[in-house]
């Protein structure tokens, strides 16, 4: 196995390979050929089902039309079945450093997971703990004991109703002042502040702009708000700047009408890529054709920058330049929820507007002091350097981490700096086979493939934490190492793998 030594990372390198131009020959074929015999089979058992078992097919009363029918079901059925025991794997501890998994066996091809007692205690390498607030001994644990005791466990209201708390509105100042805009507003979830939060933003005839890679949440908000969507390439500000000039010339279908408005939508790393939004040259369209900017920083608030402040303090943007500054609490900080940063006015009318304010429970309080806790670590105001040191541990963590993952001769993709490392691995046999693999060597991993990627690009995605050792990271190296050799995933040493 290669070493690595995070000295060795050159800090104005910048990794940024396209998933698709990685992918070789046989791999693609591979991978083709994989999902075609899948699915040809699974037609073939599909139509000796139906003639010999049609009740297992057609679960619903007489003469009632089925909830689940088409391509979707099937999907299910005949494919994801076959790797069902690779995801929702049950917890039963903290999602910190080290995760205890609770094992299960199938008797019946994966129809059903029975758990089996045992536990088994694994190294957590797909829990978004980017500073190892997440764990069981989180300095924040006595704040959030005692705001528990004064404040409950939950408001059991709306915000505009009887639910917003006088820890809620010291979260959304202390947000504020973190990312550095004039207001902030805080959700009980991070999916719905996108999905929320977008849906009251823009409306019939507004455009927003979207990155081809941008997150679930975000292609549910835009939906929901009944705008014209574009999508231009990803992290691509050249395609970009075409998309928006060629839709105003255009203006509005039909009509050919001015929009009443135009959002750009990006995000500060990308999930599934570990890749940073050109920010600068996204900036610079942003201004020069007038368009709003919406940037969400689920994955890279507290997780980049100096002072842990996200993308913006990360490419040297003023966050005046960047109109609405999203972001969750799930990952860097430990908690759950999320936030929407803009200046007062747009707040004010969020809160009023947004049916995450107005019809969704409030954030837990004691999730809000976890928060509260973990943001004054960062900032030092708990008068240690606790969360300077953080912040430089991830840091090292994870370009070591990408660095030994690149000596293996793998294909990693993203950019030095992030702490969300995918590594490809495009056949359909080879991802729930690795997953596996590295169970059995007590360590838990997330593995993502179709329909949540590009059917090409089937991946495991780590993710680093503060919070994890250099043992722990030569460990799982080591580890890696040998499933990729079992896998054959070596595809930049041979297109065989």
């Amino acid at each position: 196995m290669s070493s690595a030594k995070s000295g060795s990372v050159k800090r104005g390198e910048r990794h940024v390979p396209e998933a698709g131009d990685m992918v070789t020959w046989w791999a693609a074929f591979l991978t083709y050929w994989g999902y075609g015999v899948l699915i040809a089979f699974g037609y073939i058992r599909e139509f000796f089902g139906h003639l010999f078992f049609p009740k297992r097919y057609n679960p619903s009363p007489k003469g009632m039309a089925p909830f689940v029918r088409g391509f979707e079901d099937f999907y299910s059925r005949r494919l994801y079945s076959r790797v069902r025991d690779c995801f929702d794997r049950p917890v039963c501890s903290a999602a910190g450093r080290k995760v205890t998994i609770m094992e299960r066996v199938s008797k019946d091809n994966n129809r059903t997971l029975t758990l089996t007692g045992t536990k088994k205690e694994c190294l957590n390498l797909g829990s978004y703990n980017y500073l190892g607030f997440g764990d069981p001994d989180s300095p924040c644990k006595p704040h959030v004991f005692a705001a528990l005791e004064k404040f409950g466990v939950a408001s059991c209201s709306a915000r505009m109703e009887l639910g917003t708390m006088s820890i809620h509105r010291k979260l959304e100042r202390l947000v504020a002042r973190f990312v550095g805009k004039p207001a902030a507003m805080v959700f009980g979830m991070g999916f719905a502040t996108n999905s929320s939060g977008l849906a009251a933003l823009m409306g019939r005839g507004t455009l927003i702009i979207s990155d081809s890679m941008n997150h679930s949440s975000i292609v549910t908000g835009a939906r929901a708000s009944g705008a014209k969507i574009k999508v231009f390439k990803h992290n691509t500000p050249r395609d970009l700047e075409r998309v928006v000039r060629k839709s105003i010339i255009e203006g509005q279908p039909r009509t050919h009408r001015p929009w009443r408005k135009i959002l750009i939508i990006v995000e500060g790393i990308y999930s599934m890529e570990g890749e940073m939004c050109a920010l600068k040259e996204i900036v610079e369209i942003k201004k020069k054709y007038k368009c709003y900017l919406y940037v969400d920083e689920a994955h890279s608030i507290g997780a980049l920058g100096k002072s842990g402040r996200g993308i913006c303090e990360h490419t040297g943007v003023s966050p005046d330049d960047v109109d609405i500054l999203m972001g969750t609490f799930t990952k860097s900080f430990g908690a759950v929820g999320g936030y929407l940063a803009a200046d007062e006015g747009l707040i004010r009318f969020l809160r009023r507007a947004s049916a995450g304010s107005m019809y969704s429970a409030s954030i837990s309080p004691p999730a809000c002091q976890q928060v509260i806790s973990a943001m004054k670590i960062i900032l030092g105001e708990d008068g240690t350097d606790l969360g300077q040191r953080k912040l430089r541990a991830l840091r090292k963590n994870a370009n070591y981490f990408r660095k030994a993952l690149m000596d293996e001769d793998l294909h990693v993709l993203g950019e030095w700096d992030s702490p969300v490392v995918p590594l490809m691995m495009y056949t359909p046999g080879k991802i729930p086979a690795f997953s596996r693999l590295m169970l059995e060597r007590n360590i838990a991993t997330v593995i993502v493939g179709f329909p949540a990627t590009p059917l090409l690009l089937g991946r495991v995605r780590f993710c680093i934490s503060a919070a994890h050792t250099q043992q722990d990271l030569d460990e799982a190296v080591e580890a890696i190492s040998e499933c990729s050799d079992l896998c054959m995933l070596r595809y930049n040493r041979s297109p065989f793998g």
